[in-house]
């Protein structure tokens, strides 16, 4: 089989996969798992046929994925993908550039600009800012945590580049109590200890409360919420915010996919404030629905980016905005591409439509679960329901059985120290009717297990 055979034959298994993922199981059954042994062989001595290779990848693995690219799939707020992102993906895949540079891919930083642009006007960030795509809101974080430690070290009159970190003025770290685990990694991948960091306390919903915010100062970098995991809540910006600028600290927001609600002018005013930030970083494989992995790190101070993360050789030198020079990756694909399409053909009505629809879509399962005699523990500000069902046990064992039906999946979470589920809803594929006979097979599971 020629090059171009093959590559026909991988769309035709594609196209089959993604017409099937309404009826898929959302989660595999024991005995696809089982199949997985399949692919437990020791390296060949002469290789095998392609089309072997690719007939194995879909007939054994494509049984064993979570379809997460379905309507029903609701954990991790993972959207399904758009399908004209994964046909630009195609095409990215295709042309295979090196996206560091114009000098390597004038096509990848043509548009990856406009890309760039594009989301600081959807999301009404300072213009001015540098944008980086790079793998997920955890590289993403790195990089602009990075830069804010750099910074903050460079107004104290200490050059990180040649005086290194030995000796160097204390940088402090504010955090949420309830703080995503991707901005403790990179934290500690950049060498902040505990004894380094402070947590905030939080109010009911998981949002930091301004009058009780720590000391901070001008060595300060604090971490603030757009879209907090569990209860998809929103710190109160413009308070916190303006403390920190009042003391010069810095100030970076994770919001992975909650910043995405800039974009609906229903849940917009839950952002006000939002834009006085230094740095934020969010995801297009969550609520944009583009494909994994698709995320950006954006920096209101652009040179001080370019600076952090300088990538020139002898053998290579581009501008200080060229991606390679933005962020952790010099070797990387045009990631951006796909978010261009996305936006492109959604435009700023679409990703309105889209923050509108799973919003909605998350009130009308609330309401449905509440009626059917479940704890809903959250107020459902976004796109997020906290749910239980009686005592721990009964709930673990509703989300099993949800699990085991192959109709539904959502993970398990802790809130207030209570056990319970997370259904998060960022999927374009998700209807109406999804809604409905998710909220008939959870009704009708709890009427089994309390029955037991």
């Amino acid at each position: 089989m020629n090059e171009l055979d093959l590559l026909n034959e991988a769309d035709s298994r594609g196209r089959r996969y993604v017409a099937s993922v309404g009826e898929r199981r959302v989660y595999p059954d024991a005995h696809s798992l089982a199949k997985l042994s399949q692919f437990n062989e020791a390296l060949p001595e002469i290789g095998a046929k392609a089309i072997d290779t690719l007939t194995l990848l879909d007939e054994v693995g494509s049984d064993a994925t979570s379809v997460s690219n379905g309507p029903r799939y609701f954990g991790f707020v993972i959207g399904a993908v758009l399908p004209v992102a994964a046909a630009a993906e195609r095409m990215v895949l295709a042309w295979d550039q090196c996206a560091s540079s114009f000098q390597n891919s004038p096509v990848a930083d043509v548009i990856e600009r406009r890309a760039a642009h594009w989301i600081l006007d959807i999301l009404d960030l300072p213009r001015e800012s540098a944008v980086n795509f790079g793998t997920s809101a955890s590289t993403c974080a790195l990089g602009c945590l990075s830069v804010a430690r750099r910074e903050l070290l460079k107004r104290q009159d200490w050059n990180l580049d040649t005086q290194g970190l030995a000796g160097a003025p204390e940088i402090r770290v504010v955090l949420p109590q309830n703080v995503h685990v991707t901005v403790k990694k990179a934290l500690r991948v950049l060498g902040f200890g505990e004894r380094d960091i402070t947590f905030a306390p939080v109010d009911q919903y998981g949002r930091i409360e301004p009058e009780k915010l720590p000391r901070i100062d001008s060595r300060t970098i604090l971490c603030l919420q757009a879209g907090e995991v569990n209860t998809g809540e929103f710190d109160l910006f413009e308070p916190l915010i303006k403390q920190a600028k009042n003391v010069n600290a810095w100030v970076h927001v994770d919001g992975a996919f909650g910043l995405w609600a800039r974009a609906n002018g229903r849940t917009r005013s839950l952002t006000d404030g939002v834009e006085q930030a230094d740095s934020w970083t969010t995801d297009g494989h969550k609520w944009l629905n583009t494909p994994y992995d698709t995320a950006v790190g954006i920096c209101r101070h652009a040179t001080a980016v370019s600076e952090a993360m300088n990538s020139d050789a002898v053998y290579s030198t581009s501008s200080d905005d060229s991606q390679k020079n933005l962020g952790l990756e010099f070797s990387r694909r045009a990631r951006g591409i796909s978010m261009w399409a996305a936006l492109r053909t959604l435009g700023r009505a679409g990703v309105a439509d889209l923050v509108e629809h799973n919003c909605g879509q998350a009130q009308r399962l609330k309401d449905g679960l509440e009626s059917a005699g479940f704890t809903i523990h959250n107020r459902v500000v976004l796109n997020q329901v906290l749910v239980s069902l009686g005592s721990e046990l009964q709930t673990n064992m509703l989300r099993e059985a949800a699990e085991a039906s192959g109709e539904i999946w959502f993970g398990p979470t802790v809130w207030q120290g209570k056990t319970v589920f997370r259904l998060s809803l960022s999927s374009w594929r998700t209807t109406e009717g999804d809604i409905d006979r998710a909220i008939k097979l959870l009704t009708d599971l709890r009427t089994s297990i309390l029955k037991t």
